[in-house]
């Protein structure tokens, strides 16, 4: 396929609300669940019930306006930052924490949360905290030394990243760029979560076919380590989803933890 006809995530912008309903809505004719739903949620339940991942602050850097991988978060995090690079995914997200009139219906991932075992609470009680969580959804600038700048932001205990590097990088190099800035972010030993596609080129959201960078396991591994990480959990899962619209042949959940300043 000629990648001359992609979007770039970081320079185009993407159709946030779109995205949403093709990869993350519980429609019928919604294939990706397994994937992009079921595989990431149970895996961070696990991860933060388990007791591997908790303190003070986490800083989510995810693609679009996703926000079904925090619904446990706020059980084992004080506080809860949401960076975003771009205007529309902000506006959509406020919309759903603002409870606004069209605001994208995330109560399936809700339920899954809640009724996933050791997660007790009422499912109404679970969306309500989630949303009380994220009152700080701040725009990022990735290019900048200071992702934040003018703000500083007090080191993290956790950096959970859906999808965002898969989107913003075209090379090796960027990925390894983007994951030491990501680091500057963490505290000495804080943990980074992160979700991916492997082995993607391109995914289909509205009208674009956006450019993804291809990797595979053994990659984000060496990248991680070369960005002073320690990896502690790896899982892969393979596609099983039967759908032209992007062309990634597994999922990837990894957790790892800061080991040094590079």
């Amino acid at each position: 396929m000629d990648s001359s006809n992609y979007t770039f995530y970081n320079i185009d912008g993407i159709d946030s609300r779109a995205g949403l309903e093709k990869y993350f809505s519980d429609k019928e004719d919604m294939v990706f669940r397994e994937d992009s739903l079921i595989f990431p949620i149970e895996n961070i339940i696990k991860t933060f019930t388990d007791g591997h991942v908790k303190g003070e602050l986490l800083i989510d850097l995810s693609v679009g306006a996703v926000v079904h991988h925090l619904f446990t978060a706020c059980e084992f995090f004080k506080h809860i930052i949401v960076l975003k690079m771009r205007d529309r995914c902000i506006m959509e997200l406020k919309r759903w924490v603002d409870s606004r009139t069209g605001a994208f219906d995330w109560g399936h991932a809700a339920k899954h949360h809640a009724d996933h075992k050791g997660i007790s609470d009422l499912l109404q009680d679970k969306e309500g905290k989630v949303k009380l969580a994220l009152q700080h959804i701040v725009k990022c600038d990735l290019e900048k030394e200071n992702i934040m700048e003018p703000m500083v932001l007090p080191p993290a205990d956790c950096i959970i990243s859906a999808l965002l590097l898969d989107f913003i990088c075209r090379n090796q190099d960027d990925y390894l760029r983007y994951l030491r800035k990501f680091s500057r972010l963490l505290k000495p030993g804080g943990q980074i979560i992160l979700f991916g596609f492997i082995e993607a080129t391109y995914v289909t959201v509205g009208k674009d076919k956006i450019h993804l960078l291809s990797y595979d396991e053994d990659c984000v591994r060496k990248t991680l380590v070369d960005a002073g990480f320690i990896i502690d959990t790896c899982k892969v899962k393979k596609r099983t989803v039967v759908s032209d619209l992007t062309d990634y042949k597994n999922v990837l959940f990894i957790v790892a933890h800061k080991e040094k300043e590079l």
